[in-house]
């Protein structure tokens, strides 16, 4: 081998390897950014109340782990439209408060189905106690996708039923959890004069218009105590 091909050939190993480890730092960072990401919690400091919402798709999860880390409450999915309920409702209502934790129950809402029953569904599954916390409704799927047309002041008016039946039952105003994509369509939280609870990761949302009461810090909270992600909560101090 010539010189000049020495040269090249000692060239292209040197840029292979350059290749190589820039893949590898670049995986590593990727990886890095990622773990923060999963692993983060909001500064005690700021927020001394934190939890958890946990339902059936997070698996079963060990609840004294959970208060061991700072989960100070926990909302436990309970149902969801006219017919669905949490299969692990019960269980991990029970399992909650075993370990010492408040806990609250959420039902998501479809505005394409009836609200009385929805708040039927509800109130049957949920049980009438004074010291759960507030009851949540989830506000996240749009009635665009309904069967037939559901205007905007039909979703209000019917979800203000619901809201009215539920907060019968068990006797305290519900607290709204309204996706960006919800308020932007509805604006419910300029309409509806709740508490708000509100979603984005790491960084507090401003998208309702006003103060928000329960944030949904990290929706994808990665640790050794459930086989999936967590969804952790905190609750905005008292000013």
């Amino acid at each position: 081998m010539t010189s000049r091909r020495k040269k090249a050939a000692a060239r292209l190993r040197w840029l292979v390897r350059f290749v190589v480890v820039l893949a590898v730092l670049g995986l590593s960072g990727a990886g890095w950014a990622w773990y923060r990401a999963h692993s983060w919690l909001p500064d005690r400091a700021l927020y001394p109340t934190q939890g958890v919402e946990i339902g059936a798709r997070d698996g079963e999860v060990s609840w004294k782990s959970l208060k061991a880390i700072g989960a100070d409450f926990a909302y436990i999915d309970a149902s969801a439209g006219v017919d669905e309920r949490d299969p692990r409702f019960v269980a991990n209502f029970e399992a909650a408060r075993g370990a010492g934790m408040q806990v609250g129950a959420v039902h998501r809402y479809d505005p394409c189905q009836p609200a009385e029953k929805q708040a039927a569904n509800f109130v049957t599954t949920v049980p009438r106690e004074g010291d759960l916390l507030p009851p949540a409704v989830e506000l996240d799927t749009l009635a665009d996708g309904c069967a037939g047309k559901v205007s905007d002041a039909r979703v209000e008016s019917e979800l203000m039923t619901f809201l009215n039946q539920v907060e019968t039952h068990t006797g305290k105003p519900t607290i709204l959890k309204v996706t960006q994509g919800f308020q932007a369509r509805y604006a419910i939280a300029r309409k509806l004069d709740r508490n708000l609870w509100l979603v984005r990761d790491r960084f507090a949302p401003s998208y309702a218009g006003r103060d928000w009461m329960l944030w949904t810090a990290n929706s994808a909270l990665s640790t050794q105590i459930a086989p999936g992600d967590l969804r952790w909560l905190v609750i905005r101090p008292a000013s």
